[in-house]
């Protein structure tokens, strides 16, 4: 039977994603890039329990991670317990089920998720895009929760419809972190012209393949043999357009039915069996 929860917790979603494509323009004077990438939340995820305190604590279940300021929920957490001027406190349990570093924005939806939360337990009218922003250039999206295209460092949000589409994830162990991923992409220079949204978006409807690209694919697949090993395997279960999400090592690829991305699932995991699999869909 799992752990017991504190009294009085209420338990929270908090959705990966995955980018529909993700196109990186060369660095500006800043440092950073320009980005054009259509991130859609899914239907799997983390859940975070929240219940009241005295003091801010963090307990996560089901991976090794810090359960101090190193972990972004406990620093967002931190901030909204600050801004709010709160003596208050919460006892946080992260049931972590996404894998770390692996390109589906697990602990930026776990950011949100948390900030969201506090909001409800202790209301203050805060202004969470302003506490969202400092913790990392996903959480914003996430606080939308909705699919978004996202310009700029991620900061310009734009939300649009996007058809429910089943799909396959697939991860075969592999971290990734972005700031190598960005590295890697700056030293072959291979940067890429906006996505067309709109052919996307059709090709996501009809069933065509999706003519979307990730500019940090070739870069991270170059250095990790199973990124490439894990695009193959989507594409020999017969699912459509595989892509490495965000800054990998999470790859994707797109199913006709929900019945099909399960039968796929368990033909991959069969074949791998020390992968990670998860058939789900876009919300």
């Amino acid at each position: 039977m799992p752990d017991p929860l504190p009294p009085g917790s209420t338990t929270y979603f908090a959705p990966a994603k995955v980018n529909l494509g993700l196109s990186v323009r060369a660095p500006r004077a800043d440092g950073y890039h320009d980005l054009h990438t259509l991130m859609v939340p899914l239907a799997t995820g983390d859940d975070l329990s929240v219940a009241p305190a005295s003091t801010l604590t963090l307990e996560v279940r089901g991976a090794d991670l810090p359960t101090d300021s190193r972990n972004l929920v406990y620093r967002a957490a931190r901030a909204y317990l600050d801004a709010a001027g709160t003596d208050q406190g919460a006892q946080l349990i992260l049931h972590k089920r996404l894998p770390v570093a692996s390109g589906l924005g697990g602990g930026s939806s776990d950011a949100a998720t948390t900030l969201m939360a506090l909001a409800r337990m202790y209301p203050a009218g805060l202004d969470l895009h302003a506490l969202a922003r400092p913790l990392g250039a996903d959480v914003p999206f996430f606080l939308l929760g909705r699919a978004a295209v996202a310009e700029g460092t991620g900061e310009i949000l734009t939300p649009l419809p996007v058809p429910r589409t089943p799909l396959v994830l697939v991860n075969p162990g592999v971290e990734v972190s972005a700031r190598d991923a960005y590295h890697w992409l700056d030293a072959e220079e291979t940067f890429t012209v906006p996505l067309d949204i709109d052919t996307v978006l059709a090709t996501l409807a009809d069933g065509r393949p999706v003519p979307y690209l990730n500019a940090l694919q070739g870069p991270v697949a170059a250095r990790h043999a199973a990124i490439q090993e894990a695009l193959g395997a989507l594409a020999d279960a017969g699912l459509r357009s595989p892509l490495m999400s965000g800054s990998g090592s999470t790859c994707f690829a797109l199913a006709g039915s929900e019945d099909h991305a399960h039968d796929c699932a368990q033909a991959i995991a069969a074949r791998f069996p020390q992968w990670w699999v998860q058939a789900t869909s876009t919300l």
